[in-house]
C-alpha cells in the first residue's frame, strides 16, 4: 500500500518526492515529517506543495489534484458585491495588520472541520515569512475595526491564499475581490486556491489538473514580484466603477 514519504528535521530543505506520489486518498497527501523553516516552505510552495495539520498530528505536506485556483482576469463580482465595494463603507489595506489577520484565520468555524489547522507553529512561521517580505495580509476594516480579511504568500506572479476570515456579510469578499483586481493590475498570473470551495468558485476560482499548475508554477514564480512588506491602502472604486461586469 503507497504510504507518503516521511520527512526528518535534518531532511535537505529542498527534498520532497514528486508529484505524482502524493496519495489519491486522502486526496494530495504527500509526505510527513520535517519543519516550517522559511527555506523549506518556500520550496514546497513553488513545487506546489503546502502544509495542512492540526495540533495533535506531525507537519502534513499536500498537493491535491486537481488544483483550485483563480485566473485574476476572471475574478466574478456579482452586482450586490460590487455594491458592497463601492458604497459599503468598507476599506481594505495591504500589510497593515498580518497578526491579527491570521489569529481571525485561527478562530474561524468551519464546516466539517473540528479545531483549526493554523497552530502556534503555523502563526509562527507565516510571521517569519512576513517578516521577509514573502507573505501577507489583506484587510477589510469597517469604521475602524477589523471585520475581515486574508493571508497568503506572495512568490513571483503568484499568490498563494492561505486562509480568510469575515466578521460582517461580505467582508471577505470585499478583501478577496479587491485585492485580486489589484493583482490583475500588477499582471500577477495565478491566484493558488488550493482546494474547492463554493465561496471561491462563485468568485470565479476554477479547479485544473495539478500538472498544468505546476507548469504555471515553473513559468511565474521566478518573476519579479509586485507585493512587498510595504504597508499600503488598496484602491476601491477604481476597479469596480461599473455597474456590471
Amino acid at each position: 500500500m503507497q504510504r507518503p514519504y516521511l520527512l526528518s528535521t535534518d531532511t535537505p530543505w529542498h527534498q520532497f518526492p514528486p508529484l505524482d506520489k502524493a496519495l489519491k486518498y486522502p486526496d494530495g497527501l504527500l509526505a510527513i515529517g520535517g519543519d516550517l523553516h522559511v527555506q523549506r516552505l518556500v520550496h514546497a510552495y513553488k513545487q506546489g506543495i503546502f502544509p495542512w495539520y492540526s495540533d495533535e498530528q506531525p507537519i502534513l505536506w499536500w498537493s491535491p489534484d486537481p488544483r483550485m485556483v483563480l485566473f485574476p482576469e476572471r475574478l466574478k463580482v456579482s452586482r450586490s458585491l460590487r455594491k458592497n465595494i463601492r458604497n459599503g463603507g468598507f476599506s481594505v489595506t495591504l500589510n497593515h495588520a498580518f497578526l491579527d489577520v491570521i489569529a481571525a484565520c485561527a478562530l474561524v468555524v468551519r464546516e466539517e472541520q473540528e479545531g483549526t489547522w493554523i497552530t502556534e507553529e503555523m502563526m509562527e512561521a507565516y510571521y517569519a515569512l512576513h517578516q521577509q517580505g514573502i507573505a501577507h495580509s489583506v484587510e477589510c476594516w469597517f469604521e475602524g475595526r477589523l471585520v475581515g480579511g486574508l493571508y497568503g504568500l506572495g512568490l513571483g506572479r503568484v499568490f498563494f491564499g492561505e486562509s480568510m476570515f469575515s466578521l460582517m456579510s461580505n467582508a471577505s469578499k470585499v478583501a478577496f475581490s479587491v485585492f485580486t483586481r489589484q493583482l490583475q493590475a500588477w499582471n500577477y498570473a495565478l491566484i493558488d486556491c488550493q482546494v474547492h470551495t463554493t465561496h471561491l468558485e462563485s468568485l470565479g476560482a476554477e479547479t485544473i489538473p495539478r500538472t498544468l499548475f505546476r507548469q504555471l508554477l515553473d513559468s511565474h514564480c521566478e518573476q519579479d514580484s509586485c507585493l512587498s512588506s510595504a504597508k499600503k491602502q488598496l484602491a476601491m472604486t477604481s476597479f469596480f466603477n461599473h455597474s456590471s461586469e
